[in-house]
């Protein structure tokens, strides 16, 4: 089959590509969060059905935009939990029978059990929010996980997967963009996809991250470097060609080479599943989105910036959280405390 050309051709400055920035790139501006206030009036817990509850908790979800795959879970576990022990309203809910519920799960992992109890408190948080709950019993309720720390992916690998890419293809040339914002800028690989144009501000090279596409709803702005821009910009102008040609009508930076969006109904994009398969194809260990968005992570950390940025730039809710992704071992603990000395 021969080769198609024209529309999937990219001419690029291939010099613009490389990991580290060649100037003295800024720390992360963070976006500040407007305060949310609850004043909702207490209700008597007593008179509410569970299944009724789940209904108001799963329309309030919706609107803040949290993720159709992810609401179905939440109600596919809290589902369970209530018939699994037998409860029909709020009331019944008990830090007794949430241990009764975990108790029954002889044959799943801790890390599961801790996922499944995460997943009732995230859905008992929001009743007590709604002022059904007076206090909320159910934080006390922990289960012990050895946690396995997972590494960032190594730069040296990310540079040999640069240089082996084909940026003289749609293909290539996008997901070659795609790496270097996950490296650069540290977001996710769903926020990837729903990435748009008005989300760029070339004026002033700064990465604008409104709150409905990202996890934790928070806004957030991001600077990129020159080079960055560059390639973003003619990455905009391929992607012009490629939707006239398939006559797609959207606004996202990076698509398909049918001009739709990388995002899908799978928990893993067009992006994400590139990574997967250049890892297996050129034998690179820990290459995926979230890997990169560790080393991220630790690169900021290197350049300085204190965990209290670096947790605002990944967008946590929880500095805990972000001390996991850096992945600090003995040696560097100790070297960084003397210099406290």
């Amino acid at each position: 089959m021969t080769k198609r050309t024209g529309i999937f051709d990219v001419n690029v400055n291939n010099s613009l590509i490389q990991l580290s920035n060649t100037n003295n790139q800024p720390l992360p501006e963070i976006q500040p969060r407007p305060f949310t206030h609850y004043s909702q009036p207490q209700q008597n817990v007593q008179n509410i059905p569970v299944k009724s509850a789940l209904k108001v908790i799963t329309q309030q979800m919706l609107l803040n935009g949290m993720r159709e795959r992810t609401i179905t879970d939440y109600n596919y576990q809290f589902n369970k939990f209530v018939t699994d022990v037998k409860i029909t309203y709020l009331h019944e809910i008990t830090k007794e029978k949430i241990y009764e519920w975990l108790s029954m799960m002889n044959s799943v992992s801790q890390v599961t059990k801790l996922n499944r109890l995460k997943t009732i408190k995230a859905i008992l948080g929001k009743c007590f929010e709604n002022g059904w709950y007076h206090f909320n019993f159910w934080k006390t309720i922990q289960i012990k996980v050895d946690k396995k720390i997972k590494k960032g992916a190594n730069e040296n690998d990310l540079s040999v997967l640069l240089s082996l890419l084909d940026t003289s293809t749609f293909v290539g040339f996008r997901d070659t963009v795609a790496i270097l914002v996950l490296y650069r800028c540290g977001i996710r690989s769903n926020t990837l996809g729903l990435l748009e144009e008005k989300h760029l501000d070339f004026t002033t090279n700064t990465l604008f991250l409104s709150g409905d596409i990202m996890k934790s709803h928070k806004s957030l702005k991001l600077p990129i470097d020159e080079q960055l821009s560059e390639l973003l910009k003619q990455l905009l102008k391929q992607n012009e060609i490629i939707k006239k040609h398939y006559k797609q009508n959207n606004n996202y930076v990076f698509i398909t080479s049918t001009g739709r969006t990388i995002n899908g109904k799978s928990p893993s994009n067009s992006i994400a599943k590139q990574l997967y398969k250049y890892a297996k194809k050129y034998e690179l260990k820990n290459i995926s989105s979230h890997a990169i968005r560790r080393s991220y992570a630790k690169s900021l950390l290197n350049k300085g910036a204190s965990v209290a940025v670096i947790s605002k730039a990944l967008g946590h809710s929880d500095l805990a959280v972000t001390t996991q992704y850096l992945d600090l071992d003995v040696e560097e603990v100790s070297d960084t405390l003397r210099s406290f000395l």
